[in-house]
């Protein structure tokens, strides 16, 4: 236990002010040390006040990132909900993965501080430094046949485009199939990754990974993704900021998945688009077109207009965008 957690411990047995010589003495420690470790604790949003011959006293620990206060936050029927919070994973997926196999049962919500090998779509890695993002994984064992899959991913679109909006009064975006925008710039990803049960042709289990950058790191986003990554905030994010999207994005989303088979959150995913009214090329096997997005359908298929007047509906994993070019129509929207 280092020094900040044992001043804790003693501001919370107190029901007054405690001096920082008194506590310094208690550990063993010197008042600098003591006030160091006051400073590590209001920096993870525990409301430490002191005065001049008074002490310290502990006033509010609503701030903190810890999984009780995410709880606080989740809304009716919500009470099934596991959060296991951790310092520093390789990827809350693989982890989550693991834990599935071992039969852990839905609802299990794993979440990191930091992750050491994030996981990305098609392989690619994810940036996930302590301190700037909230990297968390969610258990789910739904009756679903496998080629439903991509519904969880969809629904998990709108509910971090809601979360996001609600926590930051800022509009978010999805760029088809699932990566969340906000103000030109990418600040989510979203990676579902599920075990078949082929006997059935439906899902075992998934796993639903959910990154997003909540502030630019101090020494800013890596070269290879600094054109098109984003934050929710610049600098200084509220503290209590991934305590509310985690409880946002978990309310949304479950709010969705106890009714996937409907789809209601396609309406909303549609009105969300960010990629509809912009042009495009697209790439689907050796060949390539440019067409108008028209929009996205029930199925969550894009609607293109190709150059020849024709209409197309592709669906995920159909086609590829082609990247060049299409940041800079994205950010010319201004959204």
């Amino acid at each position: 236990m280092d020094i900040a957690d044992r001043v804790l411990g003693i501001l919370r047995e107190s029901q007054q002010d405690v001096s920082g010589e008194a506590i310094a003495a208690k550990l063993g420690v010197s008042r600098s040390g003591v006030w160091k470790a006051v400073k590590k604790l209001r920096e993870d949003g525990y409301q430490v006040e002191a005065g001049t011959n008074r002490g310290y006293r502990l006033v509010s620990e609503s701030g903190v990132y810890v999984p009780g206060n995410i709880r606080r936050l989740l809304g009716p029927g919500m009470e099934d909900i596991e959060i296991d919070l951790r310092e520093e994973v390789s990827s809350t997926n693989t982890v989550l993965k693991e834990l599935a196999e071992q039969g852990k049962p839905e609802g299990l919500v794993l979440i990191a501080k930091r992750q050491s090998r994030g996981k990305g779509r098609l392989g690619r890695s994810f940036y996930s430094p302590e301190g700037s993002g909230l990297y968390m994984s969610i258990l789910l064992r739904p009756g679903l046949a496998a080629e439903d899959s991509l519904s969880i991913t969809t629904a998990a679109a709108v509910a971090v485009a809601g979360a996001v909006s609600a926590v930051t009064g800022r509009q978010a975006m999805i760029k088809w199939v699932n990566d969340v925008y906000l103000e030109g710039k990418k600040i989510c990803g979203i990676l579902t990754e599920a075990a078949i049960d082929f006997e059935n042709n439906g899902l075992n289990y998934a796993v639903l990974g959910i990154g997003v950058n909540v502030q630019e790191p101090p020494e800013g986003f890596p070269p290879e993704i600094s054109e098109v990554a984003g934050a929710l905030y610049r600098y200084d994010a509220p503290v209590d900021t991934r305590t509310r999207l985690a409880a946002e994005i978990l309310n949304w989303f479950f709010g969705f998945y106890r009714a996937l088979p409907e789809r209601s959150y396609m309406v909303e995913y549609k009105k969300l688009s960010l990629l509809t009214g912009l042009d495009i090329t697209f790439q689907q096997g050796r060949e390539s077109w440019e067409g108008k997005v028209l929009g996205i359908d029930d199925e969550a298929r894009l609607i293109v207009r190709l150059a020849s007047g024709e209409e197309k509906s592709f669906g995920a994993g159909e086609v590829s965008i082609v990247k060049k070019g299409l940041l800079e129509s994205i950010q010319s929207k201004n959204i």
